[in-house]
């Protein structure tokens, strides 16, 4: 047993002690709590993983040597900057080719319209170097985008990863160069048991923290829920997004993640007040007035459980009064005595020092 434990049993025995005692006519004493309402919410806790944004491999989709590489590892780059470039000097002999023979086809174009226009020439002879033009404008464009291959761009804002080659370096497709993280928000991805999918709902609010980082507190919401249940672990995974603005948290964090939902008004009691009966639930609520309180036993329907503390759905009303501690000789329409009321502040120890003073 920890000490925990031990501690809690021994405020129980000595709570029960205390109050068992019962007097010739005012009965046994209790503790009560006045019932009010809180605010309350659904609390369901999850390990989750984060990741970017946005995050992709740059890899060469051809067969090419490095001829310069324009970032550092952890660069942050905007959107267009390039990164690696390829040998291309092939590529550009061909492409002032290729403008060389766009332009001259489009001369050729020009003049015979003019002709044409003239009746000097004929329409077919139009249409060819129209024809002629618009291939060589594509073999042209054509050669654009290879040599567009050759210089590996970002796509989007965001901070690189660690470099894997060096100048020189002939790489082939698949070859990994680096990665690029689009970290500005981050991605939580945690799975929630499918029994809780009625109080899911985009825009939850979500509070994760890490332990690199103790007690702190990220908070984000949630964005979007998968359109399936895991057939084995009966889970269905939740996205929520966290702001990243000061750059702290990074893809692959283990992250605890509590996602609360239903913040509702409510009556909430103690659990020690909760008494069962095969599949009933009661308490021990007084009624009467001074010099005359009585014992009356409630049936009360059970919402959600937090630590400690119950919520009632039904069976009780705000600004009654339930025992607490001493329900071992409480029995239905006995008298009773109060002999303090439990804060919540308190321990029983506490409670029963200052009622006997």
């Amino acid at each position: 047993m920890n000490n925990r434990f031990l501690a809690f049993l021994g405020a129980m025995v000595l709570s029960a002690g205390a109050l068992a005692q019962e007097g010739d006519e005012g009965g046994p004493q209790v503790i009560v709590k006045t019932v009010a309402k809180e605010t309350i919410e659904n609390r369901i806790e999850a390990l989750g993983n984060l990741r970017a944004n946005e995050s992709i491999r740059v890899t060469s989709n051809i067969t090419k040597t490095v001829t310069r590489l324009n970032f550092e590892d952890g660069q942050r780059v905007e959107r267009g900057h390039i990164l690696v470039e390829m040998t291309s000097a092939e590529e550009l002999a061909l492409l002032e080719e290729g403008r060389v023979n766009t332009d001259e086809a489009e001369r050729q174009l020009e003049r015979v319209r003019s002709l044409v226009e003239r009746g000097a020439a004929s329409q077919s002879i139009l249409d060819q170097r129209t024809r002629e033009f618009e291939s060589a404008r594509a073999r042209y464009a054509a050669i654009e985008s290879r040599l567009e291959d050759l210089r590996l761009r970002a796509p989007f804002d965001g901070v690189v990863g660690l470099r894997n080659i060096s100048v020189g370096a002939l790489v082939t497709p698949g070859d990994l160069i680096t990665t690029l993280n689009d970290d500005s928000r981050m991605k939580l991805d945690f799975t929630v048991p499918a029994v809780s999918l009625r109080h899911l709902q985009t825009g939850l609010p979500v509070v994760a923290r890490s332990r690199a980082f103790g007690d702190r507190e990220f908070e984000g919401e949630v964005v979007s829920i998968d359109n399936q249940i895991d057939l084995v672990t009966r889970a269905v995974t939740v996205r929520a997004l966290l702001p990243n603005d000061e750059g702290l948290l990074r893809q692959g964090m283990l992250m605890n993640v509590e996602l609360l939902t239903e913040a509702r008004e409510s009556l909430v009691i103690p659990e020690a007040a909760i008494l069962a009966l095969g599949n009933e639930q009661y308490v021990f609520v007084v009624v009467g007035e001074d010099g005359d309180k009585r014992s009356e036993r409630r049936t009360v329907h059970l919402g959600e459980r937090f630590l400690g503390r119950v919520e009632v759905l039904d069976g009780l009303e705000a600004g009654e009064q339930v025992v607490t501690h001493g329900l071992q000789r409480v029995r239905d329409g006995q008298p009773v005595r109060i002999l303090t009321e439990d804060t919540g502040d308190r321990s029983v120890r506490d409670m029963l020092n200052a009622a006997q003073q």
